[in-house]
């Protein structure tokens, strides 16, 4: 790591973590350790007037992790420069949205990505198309870091010649905040006055920067907040919050960190009623007074990931990936809350399922450029994954989104190619026989 040039927090992080690793941690939570979170502050009910929320959001940093490929959609590139509306992209939408609130405020209200080496280039070129984004004396992004994987044997770095890139891997987004801090931004925003900052994925479009919630996290006086949203029977999986009952506090417990047995009760909607967002926030004083006094390491719980050296490759060598979750930091700061918002606020693209709706005439776009749902509640999508789970297979066979307003569902089973102006109403199935065939345009299914 430190002949890669990672720098000495980043890599003290890796050795803490490597020292639990070897000492047998797994990072699991136990369910017999926890009591479910069950009673939040609603954002339904927060209220606060136009002179408080421009007093919030004149301290507040907008941070958006951008750092991650989307190779689970064939892309070799940032996830976020796909284009949702016509031209308009993720990253489109994210400045327009930025731009907008400091025009109706009039604050700066800086805007910073978390990029990886991947993702930076790109990405930059794409943003510096929006005239006066970046806040002077400020980046405009961040670098996340690295660190090697692990041989699953024996826990040493591995080793592939094939494609040495593939031996290093980010640590995760709990790596935000070394990377703030090992960057300078985060004292850099410190010293030019920011007090909060609101953090979330690239990828979720909900989570546009929301003066009312900058007002609410400035009032509670917390060093840290997370946003929940209620669970569906479609949110089994992903992180959820829980009390541990050893000292009453808040912790993230993401299924990597759920023992087998727990599974069925961790999943268990009506025992554990919220799922986290991934959309957070934190005082930026208190951060960096925090990571000061612990020489930089947080102590963000571990995640043990076990994959193959090559993903696209399951005979290659198993290897261990340390991970953490940046909404695990909800333990590691005395006083910190969690708040239930809709589901608006929560709209993160994971497949090209998500993708279609988000294109669709489910959701529109308004002038302050927030994307938000025209019907209630949305309907499912689920596309053979046979032919439409890369991005160039989803284009070639929906080059345009066909109207979903209407619909309960769709699901495609085969290779169909859908033409302009496709209606889609009620539950709508296109079976498989074995060809390709053609939605023609105008049609209308269900």
């Amino acid at each position: 790591m430190e002949r890669a040039g990672v720098a000495a927090p980043a890599i003290e992080v890796f050795s803490d973590f490597y020292r639990q690793l070897e000492g047998g941690a797994t990072g699991l939570v136990r369910e017999a350790d926890v009591d479910p979170l069950v009673d939040v502050d609603r954002a339904a009910d927060v209220t606060f007037d136009l002179d408080a929320q421009r007093e919030a959001a004149a301290v507040t940093a907008v941070i958006k992790l951008n750092g991650g490929l989307g190779t689970s959609m064939g892309m070799d590139r940032a996830k976020s420069l796909l284009p949702v509306r016509s031209d308009l992209t993720f990253l489109d939408i994210i400045a327009r949205q930025v731009l907008q609130v400091r025009r109706d405020l009039d604050v700066t209200l800086p805007l910073l990505f978390m990029h990886s080496f991947r993702t930076q280039d790109d990405s930059l070129a794409r943003l510096r198309q929006h005239e006066g984004l970046e806040v002077e004396g400020l980046p405009l992004d961040f670098l996340q870091n690295r660190e090697p994987k692990l041989r699953a044997d024996d826990l040493t770095p591995v080793q592939w010649p094939a494609d040495p890139a593939l031996e290093w891997c980010p640590p995760g987004h709990g790596d935000l905040y070394t990377a703030l801090l090992v960057s300078g931004v985060l004292e850099q925003l410190v010293a030019a006055g920011y007090r909060y900052a609101t953090v979330s994925n690239a990828d979720n479009l909900g989570a546009a920067p929301d003066p009312s919630m900058m007002a609410w996290f400035a009032s509670t006086g917390a060093p840290y907040a997370a946003e929940v949203c209620r669970r569906t029977p479609a949110d089994v999986k992903g992180g959820h919050l829980v009390v541990r009952r050893a000292d009453g506090r808040l912790v993230l417990r993401e299924t990597a960190q759920t023992a087998d047995d727990d599974a069925a009760l961790a999943a268990d909607a009506d025992r554990h009623p919220f799922f986290h967002t991934n959309n957070l926030w934190f005082d930026l004083p208190r951060l960096l007074d925090t990571l000061t006094e612990r020489n930089g390491v947080l102590g963000l719980p571990l995640i043990r990931n076990e994959k193959t050296v090559d993903p696209t490759d399951k005979t290659s060598p198993k290897v261990v990936q340390i991970e953490s979750a940046m909404g695990a930091a909800v333990e590691v700061f005395d006083g910190a809350t969690a708040i239930e918002v809709e589901r608006s606020r929560f709209l993160p693209v994971k497949t090209t399922n998500d993708l279609l709706l988000l294109r669709s005439d489910v959701f529109g776009l308004g002038d302050d450029s927030r994307l938000r749902a025209t019907v209630d509640p949305r309907p499912l999508v689920d596309l053979d994954r046979r032919f439409y789970t890369t991005i160039a297979d989803f284009d070639a066979r929906i080059p345009h989104a066909p109207s979903l307003a209407g619909a309960s569902s769709l699901t495609v089973r085969g290779d169909w190619h859908f033409g302009r102006d496709v209606v889609v109403t009620g539950d709508a199935t296109l079976d498989d026989d074995g060809t390709a065939r053609s939605v023609p345009q105008g049609a209308r299914l269900g």
